[in-house]
């Protein structure tokens, strides 16, 4: 769908672009419908020689690094809709060239706002998603009708159920701009009033101490956009809630919106005008995505796939607190070394991995930060000996 919607609207909205090539591992003659047939080749080389922008759609961790590297290799720079590769591969990938997150899915609308807001004086505290529906341990039986139904794929409709997309994109969107998480989770309030929601997730992250990332629940007001809880001068209180924000000193500023495809062409204006990266995992992360089981497993058992299977979901969690978690965006054809429990999140030592390049990315990353956080925790240490 991503594809297919973005060459159209290029085609039709953007004379000043073209669309020189379109990658794709699928047979050529078995994509007939495709808008525009005679740019399509299975050659990454072919794709690199005739661009001077990618932009990268894949969904897919493992080939969107491969085509990512490539990219970098020949000094392209890289708009990507994919947030489930930013937070596997993509703060390693961010210091190797230029890739920023587009606008259009959750995390990029949220890092647009974050802009128009600080144009204005705003100081972000909370970056909320919305979500409509959530249910952990989806049937296969519900999640293929609602494939069908909504004309996505079974993944996307399992991720996006089980809560998993959501847990990604607001990793991306704290790693991005330096905010945390409350709990392994998100706290994912129940909500029928987001200005109420705002001001509770608001006055949580005031006693943090520090940006937070999380979302709710809607009911009684449609869900799929984005919002931010701000805080702004004390003097600027009487103008705003005039503006019809209220009184403060919790201001809820909200995108009621995301177009995926729609909004791309906007970030690829942007890098090409020298705009620089919108959003990205940053090459210093603090939170990750873990993989957690959804049901019991035996050992011997394989894990098909961690984001948008059947067997595992994905949840928040502060990287110097799980360092040995297993980002689910690793789980492909995975076998487990022992048996696991409902609830439980996986780790390295609970699974035989298979070779890969990300593997070897996030080997590298987790090394990185244990060095990191050693290195943060030492004067502390040092402090309580004196």
């Amino acid at each position: 769908m991503i594809s297919h919607c973005f060459v159209r609207l290029i085609m039709q909205h953007y004379k000043d672009m073209t669309i020189s090539r379109v990658l794709t591992r699928r047979r050529i003659d078995t994509l007939g419908d495709f808008p525009l047939r005679d740019a399509l080749t299975n050659s990454i080389d072919d794709l690199l020689e005739h661009s001077d922008i990618i932009v990268e759609c894949t969904g897919d961790v493992f080939f969107g690094t491969e085509v990512i590297e490539r990219a970098f290799e020949a000094g392209l720079p890289v708009v990507t809709i994919n947030a489930e590769l930013q937070v596997t591969t993509g703060s390693h990938l961010a210091g190797k060239g230029l890739l920023t997150e587009a606008e259009g899915d959750q995390p990029g609308s949220l890092a647009a706002l974050r802009e128009e807001a600080l144009q204005m004086g705003f100081k972000p505290l909370v970056y909320g998603n919305m979500k409509g529906y959530l249910n952990h341990n989806p049937s296969l039986e519900d999640m293929t009708y609602w494939s069908k139904r909504q004309g996505i794929s079974l993944e996307q409709t399992t991720s996006f159920t089980d809560g998993t997309k959501v847990q990604i994109e607001q990793v991306v969107v704290g790693n991005g701009f330096g905010a945390t998480i409350t709990r392994r989770g998100l706290e994912g309030l129940a909500s029928t009033d987001l200005n109420v929601s705002g001001q509770v997730l608001g006055l949580i992250a005031d006693g943090v101490g520090q940006p937070i990332v999380d979302y709710v629940l809607p009911s009684g007001y449609p869900a799929g956009g984005v919002f931010l809880v701000c805080r702004h001068d004390e003097m600027q209180a009487q103008a705003i809630e005039y503006f019809k924000l209220g009184p403060g000193p919790y201001y809820v500023l909200t995108r009621p919106f995301h177009l995926c495809s729609l909004e791309v062409g906007k970030t690829v204006r942007r890098v090409l005008a020298g705009g620089g990266v919108l959003l990205n995992n940053s090459v210093s992360p603090t939170l990750g995505v873990a993989a957690i089981a959804k049901r019991e497993m035996r050992a011997g058992e394989i894990i098909a796939r961690g984001i948008g299977g059947f067997d595992v979901r994905g949840e928040a969690v502060k990287l110097a607190e799980e360092l040995d978690h297993v980002p689910i965006g690793l789980l492909r054809n995975t076998v487990l070394k022992r048996p696991v429990e409902p609830g439980q999140l996986i780790t390295f030592d609970d699974i035989e991995v298979q070779p890969s390049r990300v593997l070897d990315i996030l080997t590298q990353q987790q090394q990185t930060v244990r060095q990191r956080i050693a290195t943060d925790t030492q004067p502390t240490t040092l402090r309580q000996a004196l």
